[in-house]
């Protein structure tokens, strides 16, 4: 469950950066950047999908604006796994997440 968001991974000419444009808007007309080493203080989407692309490692700055996620690699300049991660920011649920049934709702409350 939750909000499939579709990724287009686009080519930098600069090495080491690597853009994706996706199908929704995570900061309106705010540009939002994150620093490797700063934490991330806020839970907004843009926050948790920072924080989530610096858990993979690899990435020293992301830069977020409307639709549009740029990311400065480290030296390595490895971008797999980036387009996944960002793809599952509103999935909810994933393999091997037992999914709740109504009926175990209606026993919680």
């Amino acid at each position: 469950m939750g909000q499939p968001i579709t990724v287009i991974e686009k080519p930098s000419s600069v090495p080491g950066t690597v853009r994706f444009e996706i199908n929704r808007s995570l900061t309106g007309v705010g540009h939002e950047r994150y620093l490797a080493g700063v934490p991330v203080e806020d839970d907004r989407p843009p926050d948790r999908l920072a924080r989530a692309l610096f858990e993979r490692g690899g990435v020293d700055v992301i830069h977020i604006y409307n639709n549009v996620i740029t990311v400065d690699l480290d030296e390595h300049r490895d971008p797999s796994g980036l387009k996944e991660i960002i793809e599952g920011l509103y999935t909810y649920y994933r393999p091997g997440v037992e999914v709740a049934s109504p009926e175990d709702l209606v026993a919680e409350g």
